[in-house]
């Protein structure tokens, strides 16, 4: 080993456990591996930046111009309420919500593609009276199959061809994922169908429509009243009664410190809880109890009640790594944070110093039309049905656009990056993307993570470092054949994204696979297939895709709900990918 190799390696490894500790931004630390390799001498300052030109990144860039674009245009909201009608079963739900996430996801960003159908999944589950957590989980592993079916489905793809390009010279066109990516997506989406729903959590059932969407615990911080009956009662007496849990108690500004459970509520304390919406509403009612926030909500026109309106953080929000006190929601939008809910870890502190991350449902309470300009500017997900007002030509020149580019792209005419681009630039200058869209439509942090990223992986070939990685793997499984290496490859690309970024996991798997190909004397391409599909796979965590994340809050789930539900899904995509891959890429 040379000590390029040596440092390359180290380099690697730390960002990698970096990414793992999950403390920065994925994007930072991408950025932060680039410049030290710069510092070292493993990467030229020429070839430093080079990944931001890489036509994988361009492209991504324009399918998420294209998918806002689609979006906003009201087609699918439309094709969603003629799939699902006034009525049906949960299974007729579940399999029109899978097929069409599946099929938008194909041709759209997995994000936008759950962002689009997760609003109309929760309105639906509460009309029929079942859990959304029936619908949402399905869902997302949905979205994620159904990108592996084209090259724009998910970046993994776009890399890939971009790898593959390098190796061979030669890019994998828009519907060369399709054979593969369509048995896998078929035999996934069975799979949820017949058995995985069946491992789903029973949570209760929704509550009325005029309250918040069922989420497991909110946080929120409550004022004790002159007149409370709680008034010199100990915390223990609250938690009891009430149901809630308390997770501190503020007074005269400072924290009440000692055994919580035998402190003794005063007039005035700030009790900061943690409950289901319907514990908090007893809490509040019984024991004289006042929403801090609610308190500095603005008068309503008409004297009309503030709304309440939920939201889920999205992975490009605003929001995201700010407290709610540096947002200052009533002076900027009019709008209150009433309380917050996170799934798998609990708040520290109080409400308005807590760092809001991707996943954290938000309940805001304000006027209906602030509500939603609000939620919108700060890049979050409302938690409610859109009722969008369909106009014909915005619903017909943006899919006639993009069908456009999906024909140039798909018959080679063109590539992705220019075809998509094209497209995206037609959106504009035709009125469909306004220019300030333009660039909110774009997930930056994504952007830089590729474009950090890919010059990384060039490393790995130009050093030998995927070499020697390659030639380890080979020596540790022995003599065996390309089929059962294709399988070592698959395996370990799955084990390794769930806790890495997808793109990040491509970047480092590829030259090891390109690698390991050329030792076997094989064509690449079943083994950059293999990546690709590893790298989307992602059934067993909450963390591992933005999507899991997501659906978290909404769905009520807990952390080893993803992995009862995945595991069998994970073990059939292997077991397809292993039996189609070589029929359709023969070694």
């Amino acid at each position: 080993m040379t000590w390029q190799q040596g440092m390359l390696l180290t380099v690697l490894a730390c960002t990698l456990a970096v990414f793992v500790w999950d403390r920065w931004r994925y994007d930072v630390v991408a950025m932060t591996g680039l410049m030290v390799c710069l510092l070292l001498g493993l990467i030229g300052p020429e070839a430093a930046f080079a990944g931001f030109s890489n036509p994988a990144v361009i492209t991504v860039a324009a399918v998420l111009v294209i998918s806002r674009a689609l979006a906003r245009s009201g087609a699918v909201d439309a094709l969603a309420g003629r799939l699902l009608g006034a009525s049906g079963t949960p299974f007729h739900h579940l399999v029109s919500f899978c097929v069409l996430g599946a099929l938008l996801s194909g041709f759209m960003n997995n994000v936008g593609a759950l962002a689009l159908l997760m609003p109309v999944a929760l309105s639906t589950a509460r009309r029929h009276g079942y859990p959304p957590g029936l619908l949402l989980m399905p869902l997302s592993f949905a979205t994620l199959l159904g990108g592996m079916t084209t090259l724009i489905g998910t970046p993994p793809n776009l890399l890939i061809a971009a790898f593959r390009a390098e190796a061979t010279g030669a890019r994998f066109l828009l519907f060369d994922f399709a054979p593969t990516g369509l048995a896998l997506s078929v035999a996934g989406i069975a799979y949820l169908l017949l058995v995985g729903w069946r491992f789903l959590p029973e949570t209760p059932d929704p509550l009325h429509e005029k309250d918040a969407f069922e989420v497991e615990d909110y946080v929120t911080e409550a004022r004790v009243a002159p007149d409370s009956r709680l008034v010199g009662a100990d915390v223990a007496r609250l938690a009891a009664d009430t149901g809630v849990v308390v997770l501190g108690v503020v007074r005269d500004g400072r924290h009440v410190f000692g055994r919580l459970q035998e402190a003794v509520v005063k007039a005035g304390d700030v009790l900061l809880l943690q409950a289901d919406t319907a514990s908090l509403e007893r809490a509040i009612e019984a024991g004289g109890l006042e929403l801090v926030e609610r308190g500095t909500a603005q008068p309503q026109p008409g004297g009309a009640d503030p709304a309440l309106m939920e939201a889920v953080v999205l992975p490009n929000a605003v929001v995201q790594g700010s407290t709610p006190s540096s947002l200052d929601l009533m002076s900027r939008y009019g709008v209150t944070l009433v309380a917050a809910a996170r799934q798998g870890r609990r708040f520290e502190g109080r409400l308005r110093d807590a760092t809001l991350s991707a996943g954290d449902v938000l309940l805001l309470e304000g006027e209906q039309a602030r509500l939603r300009a609000a939620i919108a500017d700060l890049g979050c997900l409302p938690l409610a049905d859109r009722k969008l007002g369909l106009e014909p030509r915005r619903v017909a020149l943006p899919l006639g656009l993009f069908a456009v580019g999906i024909a140039l792209a798909g018959s080679g005419l063109a590539p992705a990056a220019v075809a998509f681009t094209g497209v995206a630039v037609a959106m504009v200058l035709t009125g469909v993307v306004r220019p300030s869209q333009l660039y909110q439509s774009i997930d930056w942090p994504v952007i830089v993570l590729l474009g950090a990223m890919i010059p990384l992986g060039d490393a790995l070939q130009e050093t030998g470092a995927a070499r020697l990685i390659g030639g380890s793997i080979l020596m540790i499984s022995g003599e065996v054949g390309p089929l059962v290496m294709l399988a070592v490859v698959l395996m370990m690309t799955v084990a390794i994204t769930p806790v890495l970024n997808n793109a990040a996991t491509v970047v480092i798997m590829a030259p090891i696979a390109i690698d390991i190909a050329e030792r076997l004397g094989v064509v690449p391409d079943a083994f950059l297939m293999a990546v690709a599909i590893g790298a989307s796979c992602d059934f067993l965590t909450p963390f591992g895709h933005h999507n899991n994340t997501i659906i978290m809050g909404p769905g009520g789930y807990r952390f080893g709900d993803f992995w009862r539900v995945g595991l069998g899904l994970e073990v059939v995509v292997i077991a397809v990918s292993l039996l189609v891959i070589p029929i359709v890429w023969p070694f």
